[in-house]
């Protein structure tokens, strides 16, 4: 019986969307931290095994949220900034993406300033319980509510856009965050444009398929 199922090497723009994700991960970029050059490792590890594998790419059905009417201009942003290869690839395959909330109540105030869409992972369309690449999308002058998630390490890299973590610094293109297992965390965006971040998630894989989120009582 033949395999009818579309898998990643028959779909060249996923694969080199994944590509210029395993290039974010590259060996020689921890800032001289050995938690962030094993964090890097892991995830590079993790995507050329799943690349090798070449898994199967179901198509999920394209959705929108508010939000997305400032990803024309995050793509703007990043064509002219470090990341400018990630963008434009993912420029791309941007009418295929499903943008979705994460939870059934939407925090308020967030509802037309946030989304994030998963590219590779449990949901897919790239399908694998070991990872879970996306991205994330803020309008202009967002603010995040201080959450963490438990079992899951999560790295954020800019592709668009400045933005700050707990109010500790600004983060220009080009630059990874890690916020390990527990870490309480907010974000903010700057005033006047969006901002556009690719984001890693390393856990166990029942962990990956139902993540979760935990807000806490206070923003500070």
């Amino acid at each position: 019986m033949s395999d009818d199922t579309t898998r990643l090497g028959d779909v060249p723009d996923w694969l080199y969307l994944l590509r210029e994700f395993e290039l974010l991960y590259r060996p020689g970029f921890a800032g001289g931290s050995k938690i962030i050059r094993g964090h890097r490792k892991r995830i590079r590890d993790l995507l050329g095994a799943i690349i090798d594998t070449n898994p199967p790419v179901i198509a999920r059905e394209p959705e929108e949220k508010p939000v997305v009417a400032h990803l024309p201009r995050a793509f703007d942003l990043g064509s002219r900034a470090a990341l400018n290869t990630l963008a434009r690839a993912t420029e791309r395959i941007s009418h295929l993406l499903t943008w979705e909330y994460g939870y059934e109540r939407v925090p308020r105030g967030l509802a037309r300033k946030y989304a994030y869409c998963e590219v590779l992972g449990p949901q897919g369309p790239i399908v694998t319980d070991r990872l879970i690449l996306g991205y994330v999308l803020f309008a202009p002058s967002t603010t995040y509510p201080q959450h963490h998630h438990k079992g899951i390490e999560e790295s954020y890299v800019s592709i668009a856009g400045n933005w700050s973590e707990n109010d500790q610094a600004v983060h220009a293109p080009g630059s990874l965050i890690l916020n390990r297992s527990g870490h309480n965390h907010r974000i903010t965006t700057g005033e006047r444009d969006p901002c556009l971040l690719a984001y890693a998630w390393i856990g166990p894989p029942e962990k990956l398929a139902k993540p979760g989120m935990d807000f806490s009582k206070t923003t500070g």
